[in-house]
């Protein structure tokens, strides 16, 4: 081998999600002093998204019963057994970002939308669950509740590229397992009937959008790229590429495009048929 044959290769990873959510905390030091410090500490002081997500989020959950350094440290304990966090993390602000319109920066999910950060809190807490941790996977929850008005019970089994429009008023129960590129909007309700213990929450598949308000109650599946219109409360299956709409829902069409949850077209048009 020639000496230069010999010389070690570096190779520089590459986090393009990383990259931009860095370059836009970069923006708001230049552009807006008095959040310089909230820039620096949240982001630019961190070598890694995995470390600015677990630092934020504890911020943001610390209390006086659990301080945000013991979150913190939980966090990173997590990620160590559980490195998928980072992943569907990532994949979830990119979500956010071709989905809703008033995002304009990769920073912003992270910093300020609570909807991102509900979902974030949610992936710890069921792993920890997962890793035997029930009561601080609860504690999460109930924090979680507390700060950023999103309740989901940290056994729900949750896919990639999720995005909470708002978040607000949002309820996951114990037993329901949501799919990949799923969007759903504030005050939306994935409950149980009766007081079983067995399986008895929603099923939601890929590519779904339920609009605000909706109410899908039961141990039943929303099939594939299919659409619920705002206020609904669905109660029987729904076919996959459909809309359903109304109390009860029923199906008035077809979903409209191919995935639902990434055009968030609302709009939902229903024809009295006696006139």
């Amino acid at each position: 081998m020639t000496g230069n044959a010999q010389q070690s290769i570096q190779i520089k990873s590459v986090d393009p999600v990383w990259e931009a959510v860095r370059a836009s905390a970069q923006q708001i030091v230049d552009s807006e002093p008095a959040l310089a410090n909230m820039a620096l500490s949240n982001i630019l002081n961190h070598a890694r998204f995995e470390d600015a997500l677990a630092h934020r989020l504890a911020l943001r959950l610390g209390d006086e019963d659990v301080s945000a350094d013991m979150i913190r440290q939980a966090f990173e304990e997590t990620l160590r057994d559980a490195p998928h966090i980072g992943e569907a993390a990532r994949t979830d602000l990119v979500a956010t970002m071709e989905r809703d319109p008033a995002c304009d920066r990769a920073v912003e999910p992270l910093l300020y939308f609570k909807g991102y950060q509900a979902i974030q809190t949610h992936r710890f807490a069921h792993a920890m669950l997962n890793a035997g941790r029930r009561d601080f996977a609860l504690y999460l929850q109930s924090r979680s509740s507390q700060v950023f008005q999103v309740d989901i019970n940290p056994a729900v089994k949750m896919g990639k590229g999720i995005m909470l429009d708002h978040g607000t008023g949002l309820v996951i129960g114990e037993t329901a397992v949501v799919g990949d590129n799923v969007s759903m909007l504030q005050n939306v309700t994935l409950g149980g009937t009766g007081k079983s213990d067995q399986d008895r929450h929603p099923k939601i598949g890929n590519g779904v959008l339920i609009g605000a308000g909706a109410k899908v109650l039961g141990n039943i599946r929303v099939g594939d790229c299919s659409r619920v219109g705002a206020g609904s409360v669905v109660l029987k299956e729904v076919p996959p590429r459909v809309t359903v709409a109304g109390v009860p829902a029923k199906v008035i069409g077809e979903a409209g495009c191919a995935q639902p949850a990434l055009v968030m077209d609302q709009v939902v048009l229903v024809y009295d048929k006696t006139s």
